[in-house]
């Protein structure tokens, strides 16, 4: 007669050791949890993902936010994984499987404020181009003064919310102060201009003659444009 014999493999038991934060209530809970929603303004994120366990030691059965205690804290994204400190199992304690056996503590731990925001970039209030605008080109910098490190062809247009500076020739259209800025003025190496206007005024061509290739600046006086030569 032949036997078959199987054999039951062994059950295998590891240990392994986690580190979970211990958040110590003090009575009564009402006032603790309003400065606990303080703390979490400070540092959202702090208790995001963490392991925590509630030592219940310094809590009175008869504080009556006792039972509600551990839903408070889950409303508050805080995941709970036990308690301890606890005579009897109170409703709270049944809601996480009873108290926690063990256990060594490491000390205090300081919950670190959030960094301050970091304050927006300052945005720039001039714009220099280094290069000529070609014809059909239109550069448009409503933030402040621009300046263009070379000439302006015939058919372009630049725009600026402040003053507007050419260090070469001058044949497009030149508007500045085009957010209402009654200070902006124009500069141009060599005038040679379709039109240029600041603040909503403008000047053609024939109204520029006298001043045709040469340096200008351009500015307002009450309702009307004034071109002077600059030497």
């Amino acid at each position: 007669m032949t036997t078959l014999s199987r054999t039951r493999p062994n059950l295998r038991v590891r240990g392994r050791s986690f580190m979970a934060f211990v958040l110590s209530p003090d009575a009564p809970l009402r006032n603790w949890l309003a400065e606990l929603d303080a703390q979490i303004e400070r540092s959202a994120t702090f208790f995001a993902g963490r392991p925590i366990v509630v030592d219940l030691s310094g809590i009175p059965d008869s504080d009556p936010d006792l039972d509600t205690l551990f839903d408070e804290l889950r409303s508050r994204g805080i995941r709970i994984i036990g308690a301890e400190g606890a005579d009897g199992l109170t409703p709270a304690l049944q809601s996480v499987g009873g108290p926690l056996i063990g256990g060594r503590p490491l000390g205090l731990y300081e919950v670190p404020d959030d960094p301050p925001d970091e304050p927006p970039a300052p945005e720039p209030t001039s714009m220099v181009l280094d290069e000529p605008v070609r014809s059909g080109q239109t550069i448009l910098f409503p933030q402040g003064d621009l300046t263009i490190n070379g000439s302006v062809a015939s058919g372009a247009e630049i725009m600026a919310g402040g003053s507007i500076h050419v260090y070469g020739a001058l044949r497009g259209r030149a508007i500045a102060g085009v957010t209402g800025n009654q200070q902006a003025r124009i500069f141009c190496k060599k005038l040679d201009a379709e039109l240029i206007s600041i603040d909503g005024l403008y000047m053609t061509a024939e109204d520029m003659d006298s001043f045709r290739g040469k340096s200008i600046q351009a500015r307002l006086e009450g309702s009307s444009i004034i071109i002077t030569e600059i030497s």
